[in-house]
């Protein structure tokens, strides 16, 4: 399974700009987490990030989450961010990476391909 965020022409991005915007995304979530008055963040966002060969691998802490991929890639002028589920993924990791894709579609703009086949486009922030 597979979706993948098709970044407006012109723009690109690297996988360490990935990584940051990932970390901007946990640090957000943990705010979140301090109004709330909880631990958000670790329910939020439960996985570890590794890095290998230029693909972020997200691990899942617990028996709800197995974990993701995701990796930028580049056609031509075109900048593509993929996020691809492994064969045990479950539908929390699902869940989890629709709800990041759109974040990072919603930051950076661009048409966003859902696993659903659905497709949303964004302006970027």
């Amino acid at each position: 399974m597979n979706a993948y965020l098709k970044l407006p022409a012109g723009k690109a991005v690297t996988t360490e700009e990935v990584k940051q915007l990932l970390e901007r995304y946990r640090t957000a979530l943990g705010k979140t987490g301090e109004q709330l008055g909880w631990a958000y963040e670790q329910a939020a966002f439960p996985y570890t990030v590794h890095e290998h060969d230029s693909v972020l691998y997200l691990q899942g802490d617990n028996r709800l989450y197995k974990g993701m991929a995701i990796s930028v890639r580049t056609d031509g002028e075109e900048t593509f961010i993929d996020v691809a589920l492994p064969p045990g993924a479950t539908h929390g990791d699902k869940g989890k990476a629709n709800e990041f894709s759109k974040w990072i579609a919603k930051t950076l703009g661009g048409e966003l391909h859902l696993f659903s086949g659905r497709t949303m486009t964004f302006n970027g922030a």
